[in-house]
């Protein structure tokens, strides 16, 4: 993932259920405004059924050059051919993922609210560090809160992106765009109501918050 076209994107990380109507909810969300990424997460199915799901998923955002990132798993991302893989603290390092994906993949970590964890991700070749919960979320439980003083200090010292995440919607993204982040990682925002009106929502503030940076 890169950061060109605008001073922060979308990055979208899917609900837990990816079945159903969902491949057309994922369509209806890309096609409303520029995303940069989305984010294959799903709990509780066996890499067989994951892969499953993620075919069809995969190749909507494939049509629509969009990345697509498996959530925790170096072996799903592997398996599926996937542009690359987001690691939390207990998912493998940095170095596995980039022998068992290559050069070319797009390797995330989580670091919560840790500069030493950051900084850590970097030195190992991370290819972006996610920083959160900035907000509060029902999407997953948080142990940590992140504040956007965080943003500015890695932007400052630091050229891999960073990626904001946790409790973030249209309303309060402001300050996490100005703070530097590259990307806001949305979850609940998006598909717990209309997808593509979100996406909408959040591409004008992307472009008229860049703008004011």
């Amino acid at each position: 993932m890169t950061a060109e076209t605008l001073a922060c994107q979308l990055y979208l990380i899917s609900p837990l259920d990816v079945g159903g109507d969902f491949p057309s909810r994922l369509a209806n969300a890309l096609d409303a405004g520029p995303v940069a990424a989305f984010q294959f997460r799903v709990k509780g199915v066996d890499e067989h059924e994951a892969a499953r799901l993620a075919e069809p998923l995969q190749r909507i955002c494939a049509e629509r050059d969009v990345a697509f990132i498996v959530n925790d798993s170096i072996s799903l991302a592997k398996r599926i051919k996937a542009d690359g893989v987001h690691l939390g603290q207990s998912d493998g390092t940095v170095k596995e993922a980039r022998d068992r994906l290559g050069r070319e993949a797009q390797i995330g970590v989580t670091c919560h609210a840790s500069r030493h964890l950051a900084m850590e991700a970097g030195e190992e070749g991370a290819d972006y560090v996610a920083f959160g919960a900035f907000f509060p979320t029902t999407t997953k439980e948080t142990e940590y809160r992140a504040e956007p003083e965080l943003l500015t200090w890695w932007s400052a010292l630091f050229e891999i992106p960073c990626v904001a995440i946790g409790g973030i919607t249209p309303d309060n993204c402001d300050a996490l765009i100005e703070a530097g982040a590259d990307f806001l990682a949305v979850s609940g925002a998006v598909w717990n109501g209309d997808e593509a009106a979100a996406v909408r929502a959040f591409a004008e503030k992307l472009t008229s918050v860049s703008r004011q940076s």
